[in-house]
Formats: C-alpha cells, structure tokens, sequence
C-alpha cells in the first residue's frame, strides 16, 4: 500500500510538472491536465481494493481518508475548470452523501473523451448538446432498470445502508454504523405528505465523541445530550421523569450597571436596603417563575446563589449558562419556548414533551452529562450519536 502511494505521487509529480508546462506555454488544455490530475489522485480511493490517502490540512493535522470529497476540498486550486470538478464532489456530497469519487471519475473520463472532439475542432456548444442528448438516454435507461424501495423493510434498508460504507474505513464495524445511521434517520424522520419524507440530518443530529470506549459502545439516543451539571449537585435531582421544563434567555441574578455605577452610603443602615432589594429583585424572579411548578429551569445566562437557593428548596433542578444551540435542540424537543423575561411566561411556554431527565456516566471520566430522552411524539426530530473512541 506505501508503495503504491509513492507511484501516485509520483505519477502525480509528473503530471504536475507537464501542467506547469503547459501553462507557461499558455496551451488551451491546461483545465483538462488540472482535471485529470485531479481524477488520477482519487482514481485509487475507489472500489474494493480502494487505498487510503493520507493528507496534511491547514491546520497541520493528518487526515486519512478515501472520500473523494474530503481529498478534493483540501486542494488549494486557482483554476476555475478545477474549482467546478470541486463543486461537482461538494454537490454530490450534499445531495446524496455518497459517489463523490464515482462522480469525478466519471466527470475526467467525460473531458478527456471530449479533448478528442476539441482537436477536431468540434464547437463546445455541439459537444454540450450530446453531452445533454446522451444525459436523457441515462436516464431513460435508469428508469428501466430501478426498482421501488420499501422505506419500512429494515433488511432491505441497512443492505442499502452496507453497500455504501463497502469501500470506507468503517467496513469492520458495517453492521454496527448501518444499525446506527439508520436509527438516527428514521427517528429524525418526519413525514410532509403526499408519500415525501424529510430527513434533515445536519439539523436533527449530532454526533458527541467521548473517549474512553470502544466503537461498539456506540448508539442512538433519542433526545438532546450536552456536557452540563445542575448548579447544586446535591440538593437539586439528577433524574426526572416527565419533567416540566422552561427555558430562559435572561439571568436571574441582580441586574449590574452598564457602566461604572458608584453608590454612596451615608448610613450604616442603607447597606441593609440595598442587599435587601437586591434579594427582593431576585426573590419575585424567582416567584414569577415557581408559580409555573416546572421541574427542570434553564438559562443560557447566570444563576446567582439566591435563586439557586429558591429552587432547591422548592424542589426544581436549575441549569445555567447553557449554549444557545443547545437551548435550542432543547426547545424543539420538549416543545418549550425560550422566554426573554421571566414576567412574559406563559403556560404554553412550558415543556411536556420530554420523557426523561437524567445525568449519567459516560466513558471512563465521570461527565456530567444532561439526557432529555423522548418517549412521546416530538422524539423522533433529534437523535444524538455518543460515540466512545480512543
């Protein structure tokens, strides 16, 4: 394997240096030498006896990879004919999450039977036309020969699935990714009518890396997970079943000044007025807020020991400082609203749709981590992938 990727380089080597000297010549085809030089460097990265490219990114990382597209966007390339056959891997990437190889293959193939046309002075205008005439005669053919698909037939969907990752990395654990992407999809499903079903897996799904397993610890957690601890481990819950759960975007703590803001204290007794309006302020947050009996409170600002104190005492977990993305994730899911200000709650605002809130151990450190694990209808929009690597 090292020594065929010593022959690619240095085939690549030597298309290169004809590249350049094309260039200096100022000769027409110098597009056609990028692209299959191009076509040359992933030609190796298909099929089952496909090898691995190891490359060097910007950052100084080494990434080994056979994935047509995750070579190419890491080629620093000027030409325009170049860029397009990129865009073409990137599109497919997108589209239909596999081919990218095939498709840039297919695609130098395709020019360099065109150069023959082109010394014969064939216009590039009637070249494009059977380029186009010769796309509708594929596509009738692929009519002919496809075959209807039952989205519900399991068997048949994870041979889909294998068939895919036949030529990647992941061929030693096939059986456990097609089990994983397949739950993940199908739980981020929802149905649009009329027999279309949308999947938007960079929305819906996230995959959350953990060390300290193996890949076969590896699932599909219907829910939302993220790397928070209450704020007072031991007096607020770790597990609630069915909980009630509201979601902020404001900190409950005693508002601080924009600016410098200096207070001058004539008496001894003023400094007992002000932290007492201090703990008033925060005590009718916390009222507006009780008076809602959730369960489970989160802000993506501060939480001041006051109001931690409040809600331990009437039994409601508080979590703090909480990314917006995640606030999100969390929103959709148990069907909450996140609410700006504390006065402006509303009993709509509040979350039911959760099934389970719990803080577990994963991997070998103790991670505090939040589950919001679905059981009622809106689980199938999210679905977290916790995978244990080395």
């Amino acid at each position: 394997m090292i020594l065929s990727l010593v022959n690619v380089e240095a085939r690549c080597i030597m298309q290169i240096s004809k590249l350049q000297r094309s260039i200096l010549e100022h000769k027409p085809d110098s597009g056609q030498y990028i692209s299959r030089i191009k076509v040359d460097i992933i030609r190796t990265t298909l099929g089952p006896r496909s090898m691995l490219k190891m490359l060097l990114d910007a950052q100084g990382g080494i990434v080994v990879t056979n994935d047509g597209n995750a070579i190419l966007r890491e080629l620093d390339i000027a030409h325009p004919a170049a860029k397009s056959m990129i865009e073409l891997s990137r599109t497919q990437d997108e589209e239909v999450g596999d081919g990218t190889t095939s498709v840039i293959v297919l695609a130098g193939e395709m020019l360099h039977v065109a150069e023959a046309f082109i010394d014969k002075k064939y216009h590039p205008t009637v070249i494009c036309r059977a380029y186009n005439k010769a796309l509708e005669d594929a596509l009738a053919v692929l009519d002919k020969i496809s075959m209807a698909i039952d989205v519900n037939d399991r068997s048949m969907m994870l041979g889909l699935v294998k068939s895919c990752i036949g030529t990647k990395f992941t061929i030693q654990f096939g059986d456990l990714i097609a089990d994983l992407a397949l739950d993940a999809t199908a739980t981020v499903g929802v149905d649009q009518g009329q027999g279309i079903r949308e999947v938007d897996i960079k929305k819906y799904i996230k995959v959350e890396k953990i060390p300290g397993g193996q890949l076969e610890d590896s699932k599909v957690l219907k829910g939302v997970m993220f790397n928070k601890d209450v704020v007072v481990p031991g007096k607020m819950k770790r597990k609630i079943i069915n909980p009630r759960i509201i979601l902020l975007d404001c900190p409950l703590e005693y508002k601080k000044g924009e600016n410098q803001t200096n207070a001058e204290l004539v008496r001894e007794e003023d400094w007992a007025i002000l932290l007492k309006m201090e703990e008033e302020y925060i005590e009718n947050l916390c009222v507006q807020i009780l008076k809602f009996k959730p369960d489970l409170v989160i802000t993506e600002k501060g939480l001041s020991d006051l109001a931690c104190h409040y809600f331990s005492k009437a039994g409601v977990s508080a979590i703090r400082r909480l990314r917006k993305t995640d606030n999100n994730r969390i929103a959709k899911a148990c069907g909450a609203v996140i609410v700006n200000r504390p006065d402006e709650l509303q009993e709509s605002d509040v979350g039911t749709g959760a099934g389970l809130f719990e803080v577990k151990k994963i991997g070998d450190e103790f991670l505090h981590l939040l589950w919001i694990v679905k059981t009622r209808k809106r689980a199938r929009f999210f679905s977290e992938v916790p995978a244990r690597i080395f």
